[in-house]
Formats: structure tokens, C-alpha cells, sequence
């Protein structure tokens, strides 16, 4: 078995985004500029954003954050979306999600403007990416296929099953590694729960990806001895044994799965740290016009 290493994997990204960057300021131009939006006082959301804001520090990219209330209605906060949106010095725009129940989200990521959608969230990036135009990558899937490829893990003609269909991670990935290109050339299944012959299907797969979100869902039996094995949950279950009352976990058996795997992600430690490395990818694409010159 051989770990992939989010952690190591996502530094390596950032060190390479922390050069270019340092390069633009130093050829004159102004550094990349990231703005969050952030509606109320979620404690996760707040911490996530807070997160990404260090990130961006850290690699000279500039951020800034947009604190509306909770009562803040559709209105008032599309109009903020379209001022940034018309803010030449902004180059990428991210809204936190979920929004107040008041609020449509869908109505607010297709408010933004698809050039400066970082996130990938846009119908405009999503049909771009499912027909091979660049586009902006939603975090997480972005993060798989450069976990796989800075992994050297063969992608070409290899079976693979994605646990999952959601428009974030399952749909996306089961695109992306069926294109014509690396990683991709792939054979795709996407399961989800209505999949009968499930194991028989998992057991197949020379490439597992899974983001069901059942903790340990994925155990032995499903995987393919030497299959690489990509975990995208993770779960806080409380636990007596750790000091905070809670431990980690994600949708595979990680101890069992990890005997017959020839790869596998850790969790913590492997997906998670890509999410905001793919983040600060996006947005120094958006400000090189690497998608929308």
C-alpha cells in the first residue's frame, strides 16, 4: 500500500502558486485577488473562509471578505455579487455555501460572473468542463485528478467507479476522468443508491473514488486487490478515546481497505488539504485569463 498525501502534495502546489505569484508582483502587476462572500455567522463557514483567507496570505494572493447577516435578503446580496463582479481589481469571487433558506443559491452561483468563477460552480463552467473547454474545476475534483496525476497513477484504459453523483464531487470527477486526456481515458461507472450488484461493481474497479458520505461504507470486500482508492468523505463521530470527544473518519474502512489497496488517501491528510490548494490554482488562473483570456 502507498499513501497519497494530500498534505505533502497540496504544500507542494502552494509553493509553486507562491512562485508565480512573486513573479507577477515582481514584473509590476498587481497580485491575484480572491473575494469571499459570507452570509451570517455559521462557526464552520466562518473558519473556512478564515482558512482561505490565510491561504492566500501565505502565497501572496490578495483576499478580502463580504460579512452579510443572516437577514440579508436575495436582493441585497446579488447586488454585492454584481459589484464585484464589475470590480476589475477582483479576480475571483466565492460564495460560502449554504445560504439562509430564504435565499436561492442556484439563483446566486449563476449571478456570478462565469470569468471569475473560481469555485466552478457556474452552469457556464460546468458545460465547458463536460465538453473539454478549459474551465474552472469545482475544488475537490481538481484536487483528485492532481492527487492522481502528481501520484504518476495510470489513468488510461483502467476502470473506474465513482461512489456518488453529487454535482460537487461525483458528477464532475466521473467526467473529467472519462476525457480524452491525463488523468482521464478512463472506463466510468457512476454508482449511487439505487446501484444494485454494488460489490460487484466496487470489486472491479481499478480506480475507486468514493464521496457517498456513510462513514466506512467502503470495506475489504468492495475493492480490488491493488486498486487505487480515493476517500472524499469525512465524518466527526464522537469517540471516548481522543481528547476532543471526536475522531475523524471517511466513507472507507481505512485499516481494512488499506491492506488490498495499491494506493489509498488517508482522512484527515489526504483530499481535504487539496480543496483550498485547487481554490488558490483557480485563482491565479483567473488572473493569468487562462480561461476567459
Amino acid at each position: 500500500m502507498k499513501l497519497i498525501d494530500g498534505k505533502e502534495i497540496s504544500q507542494q502546489i502552494r509553493e509553486e502558486i507562491k512562485e508565480e505569484v512573486a513573479k507577477i508582483i515582481d514584473s509590476g502587476e498587481r497580485p491575484p485577488h480572491l473575494a469571499a462572500v459570507l452570509v451570517g455567522e455559521d462557526p464552520a463557514s466562518e473558519t473556512y473562509i478564515n482558512n482561505k483567507a490565510k491561504a492566500c496570505k501565505k502565497v501572496g494572493i490578495e483576499s478580502s471578505t463580504y460579512k452579510m447577516k443572516d437577514d440579508v435578503t436575495e436582493e441585497e446580496l446579488l447586488e454585492a455579487i454584481n459589484f464585484i463582479n464589475n470590480d476589475k481589481d477582483i479576480d475571483g469571487v466565492i460564495v460560502q455555501l449554504p445560504l439562509p433558506s430564504h435565499i436561492d443559491d442556484y439563483k446566486v452561483i449563476q449571478s456570478i460572473d462565469p470569468a471569475k468563477d473560481v469555485d466552478g460552480f457556474h452552469p457556464v463552467s460546468v458545460g465547458r468542463m463536460s465538453i473539454g473547454l478549459p474551465a474552472y474545476v469545482s475544488a475537490t475534483p481538481m484536487g483528485i485528478l492532481q492527487m492522481i496525476e502528481r501520484s504518476n497513477i495510470e489513468t488510461l484504459g483502467k476502470n473506474c467507479v465513482v461512489l456518488g453523483r453529487s454535482n460537487i464531487v461525483g458528477r464532475p470527477v466521473s467526467i473529467l476522468m472519462g476525457r480524452n486526456g491525463y488523468p482521464g481515458n478512463a472506463t466510468v461507472t457512476v454508482c449511487h443508491s439505487k446501484t444494485k450488484n454494488l460489490k460487484q461493481i466496487t470489486s472491479n474497479a481499478d480506480i475507486l473514488i468514493v464521496a457517498i458520505g456513510k462513514p466506512e461504507f467502503v470495506d475489504g470486500d468492495m475493492v480490488k486487490e491493488g486498486a487505487v482508492v480515493i476517500d472524499v468523505g469525512i465524518h466527526r463521530i464522537p469517540s471516548k478515546e481522543k481528547k476532543s470527544g471526536f475522531k475523524l473518519m471517511g466513507d472507507v474502512k481505512f485499516d481494512e481497505v488499506g491492506k488490498k489497496a495499491g494506493y489509498i488517501t488517508p482522512v484527515p491528510g489526504g483530499v481535504g488539504p487539496m480543496t483550498i490548494a485547487s481554490l488558490l490554482m483557480n485563482t491565479l488562473k483567473a488572473a493569468k485569463k487562462e480561461i476567459y483570456p
